[in-house]
């Protein structure tokens, strides 16, 4: 199932596979609110209000849990069906129980909870209180069933706007993948991710996939499909503000005041071992300098004092509080949400550094038309940037495979790699502090930056992969880690990518030519090149695996026969395995009730902070949990102020916001201005035709485009309304080789509790006829 993306278009390579499923008997089911490319290719074609992708996913979950479509063995024992919950916890109109409200921290409110109901029944080991007859009223599969049973798919057809029909051919088709012969993958992008709450739709998918036992197999999961070649590689080494590398929390004053603070919230599972991957992180920053007596300077790390989200970071640039900007390949001010705020507030820097391949508009906010740059005192810095081809290192993709490559020609004139760049201002910086002094200069006077005069992609990757200090060698596996000051690690789960540095694993490119398609020979999948995480499902408790004619592992009676790296302790019989098949949960098993979200244990279906509808499953309009920084922008669809539904996405001609694609000539001949797209029923009620001009406009700007009218959108029938919607492209700005309005001027900065990630692709807007 796709969903929430549009691979054929945006994943082209991607694309390819699927299509050779197809063409084995494999069945595509896209989920869009328009018909893409993708849509075409597919078998079953889903339209779906955008915004009402929770509704969607949690009616598909009621359907198996109702007509026994699940995968009982399965969901006994790897998920937490079974494990009965307080019987204080309960859910009542759009709120769980421990709800409250507590101030912000910007003048206003937001829903938080207290999560003591939502425990687990301990018995008087202190163990959790399990029924494997699934038959008790407070066991998780019982209010997995109470909470989804309102998502019958009558409702959810009538809030999505998807017609009945289809909803029941989506239903049954999908859920005939909880045949344990069987396997469905789900696959998704920003289509699910960029609202408000896009965290609780994810949920939601792998809810859905582990009650059809669809977790950990080969053909199974969800894929999350990225949105450019190394986001995960990004994500991996903590290019978001509330994560170190290897996804471990970034330390907050107030909580972690000090290492055994920060070690003391260590979760269970196999995360029992952060303080290992932890403290090697902090030997790989500091060195010798990171001792067991100085908790290996853990008083160098910087602390949260609060949210530093892009759209909170904004906000306090606005307000003065921040004075200087470094831009790496970011442009915010066309790819930001509610872009034109933050070429305003772009004003109040003292600096702004820009990294980029060419003069980007975050750079030159100072000559967007109708700016009087005399006026403006910020100074701006660019340093250009090598393209991607022009410089080595690694990049991760969806698979978690890590990849290197190779510079293929020099960069032009001045521009420079990221490595020589970064490697130039830390020296620079450290020399000031080391001439000047300065309030706390230890952190960088100290910090082990050893790669001599240019530093260079494979003495990093050496560091990242982590050496026992003891002997100087380097580590295989993150196994080796240890929390005593023997090892260091730039990024635990990358240990063993780069162990032999003649032959690195990351640069292996070995095809399979027999197998299931792993490919373990061609880069190196973290961690510890394993190709499908918590693969002990993919066998039942005995060692069977569910599919004879797919077999990752097979218990043979003496040992495991096998097609991966185990997720498990392969040592054990398989029914000791099969307790903990989901290792890195404190509980071992898949959670279909969780306690770790913001905004609920089971996912819950929230309007759009703007909508033209009000919830039909509660009276709580929009996510209670989510902080609304900007009230006065909340636009309405009453009175027809704003009555049609924005969504934003891409195009294969054009990359994010541009830079790249809109200065090469043959790119913008192919695809030369910003459009935005409408059914041939909203142009005949505006008035327009095929490629006159309209004005765009929600309640925090507006912009001028060309309309493409084109049956690839259509109205939606929901909540007794006929709602129209409008196609938003957003790579445009005012510099590079095309130029064009900047469409994220009218998105609104409004995120999920979970992720902070701005509600892009659902918003209100109007459009009228330029006359």
């Amino acid at each position: 199932m796709n969903i929430g993306l549009n691979t054929a278009e945006n994943h082209p390579v991607s694309m390819k596979w699927i299509q050779k499923a197809k063409d084995k008997g494999g069945k595509l089911i896209c989920v869009d609110p328009r018909f893409t490319r993708t849509a075409a290719l597919s078998d079953l074609y889903v339209p779906i209000r955008p915004g009402t992708n929770v509704a969607f996913l949690n009616g598909l979950i009621n359907y198996a849990l109702k007509n026994d479509l699940v995968h009982e063995e399965y969901l006994i024992h790897y998920t937490n069906a079974s494990f009965l919950v307080s019987p204080e916890f309960d859910f009542e109109d759009g709120y769980f129980s421990g709800a409250a409200t507590e101030d912000d921290g910007i003048g206003g409110e937001k829903n938080v909870y207290d999560k003591s109901s939502w425990s687990y029944q301990l018995n008087g080991d202190g163990e959790i209180v399990r029924d494997e007859t699934l038959a008790d009223p407070n066991s998780v599969y019982q209010l997995m069933k109470k909470h989804f049973s309102r998502y019958d798919l009558k409702s959810v057809s009538e809030t999505t706007g998807c017609p009945l029909k289809t909803l029941e051919e989506c239903a049954e088709l999908f859920c005939d993948t909880g045949d344990p012969k069987k396997a469905g993958n789900v696959m998704y992008a920003m289509g699910i991710t960029q609202f408000s709450h896009g965290a609780e739709a994810v949920r939601a998918i792998a809810i859905l996939q582990s009650i059809l036992g669809n977790m950990g197999r080969p053909g199974g999961g969800v894929n999350a499909q990225r949105g450019q070649s190394n986001v995960q590689g990004s994500t991996d080494m903590a290019m978001l503000y509330h994560i170190i590398p290897g996804y471990m929390p970034v330390p907050h004053e107030k909580s972690h005041p000090t290492l055994a603070d920060y070690h003391a919230t260590t979760p269970g599972g196999y995360w029992e071992n952060r303080p290992k991957f932890f403290n090697s992180l902090l030997k790989a920053f500091w060195g010798e300098y990171a001792t067991p007596d100085n908790d290996f300077c853990y008083d160098y790390l910087p602390k949260l004092d609060k949210e530093r989200s892009h759209i909170a970071s904004s906000k306090y640039t606005g307000e003065g509080e921040i004075k200087g900007m470094i831009c790496w390949a970011d442009n915010p001010a066309v790819g930001g949400p509610t872009a034109g705020r933050k070429r305003d507030y772009s004003r109040k820097l003292d600096w702004i550094i820009s990294v980029d391949i060419f003069e980007n508009e975050t750079a030159t906010f100072w000559k967007e038309p109708g700016v009087n740059p005399e006026e403006i005192d910020t100074e701006v810095f660019l340093l250009p940037a090598a393209l991607h081809i022009e410089r080595d290192g690694t990049i991760s993709n969806s698979g978690r495979w890590i990849q290197w490559r190779y510079a293929a020609i020099e960069p032009p004139g001045d521009a420079k790699p990221d490595l020589w760049i970064v490697d130039r201002l830390f020296k620079a910086v450290r020399k000031e502090y080391e001439t000047s002094g300065g309030a706390f200069p230890d952190p960088i006077l100290k910090m082990n930056w050893d790669y001599g005069e240019n530093a260079s992609s494979a003495e990093v990757a050496q560091e990242i992969n982590g050496k026992d200090l003891t002997t100087g060698n380097l580590i295989t596996s993150f196994a080796q880690l240890q929390d005593d000051g023997s090892t260091s690690s730039g990024n635990w789960i990358y240990a063993g990518y780069y162990a032999d540095p003649d032959e690195p694993a990351c640069q292996k490119r070995i095809r399979e030519t027999e197998g299931i398609g792993n490919h373990p020979d061609w880069a190196y999948a973290w961690p510890v090149n394993r190709r499908i995480i918590y693969n002990r499902c993919s066998a039942d408790p005995q060692g069977n695996p569910w599919n004879p004619d797919l077999p990752l592992f097979a218990w043979n009676g003496i040992e495991w026969e096998s097609l991966d790296v185990p997720d498990f302790n392969a040592s054990l019989p398989p029914e000791e395995s099969a307790k903990r098949p989901f290792i890195m949960t404190a509980e071992g098993v898949s959670r279909l009730f969780s306690n770790a979200m913001a905004d609920g244990p089971f996912p819950e279906h929230y309007e759009p902070w703007e909508s033209p509808l009000l919830n039909q499953f509660s009276g709580v309009q929009f996510n209670p949990c989510s902080t609304v920084w900007y009230p006065e922008d909340r636009g309405s669809a009453e009175e027809n102020q704003f009555p049609i539904i924005a969504t934003s996405y891409r195009l294969s001609e054009h990359y994010q916001t541009g830079m790249m694609t809109r200065n090469m000539p043959w790119l913008v001949e192919a695809m030369p201005s910003l459009f935005v797209e409408i059914s041939p029923s909203l142009a005949q009620k505006v008035g327009v035709t095929n490629g006159e001009k309209v004005i765009v406009s929600s309640h925090r700007g507006e912009f001028e485009a060309p309309v493409c009218v084109t049956p690839r959108i259509k109205s939606f029938n929901a909540g007794g309304k006929t709602l129209e919607m409008v196609g938003i492209i957003w790579h445009w700005g005012f510099a590079g080789l095309s130029k064009g309005p900047v469409a994220n001027d009218i998105t609104p900065s409004f995120g999920d509790p979970n992720t902070t990630i701005p509600e892009y692709k659902a918003f209100l807007c109007n459009i009228r006829k330029v006359v």
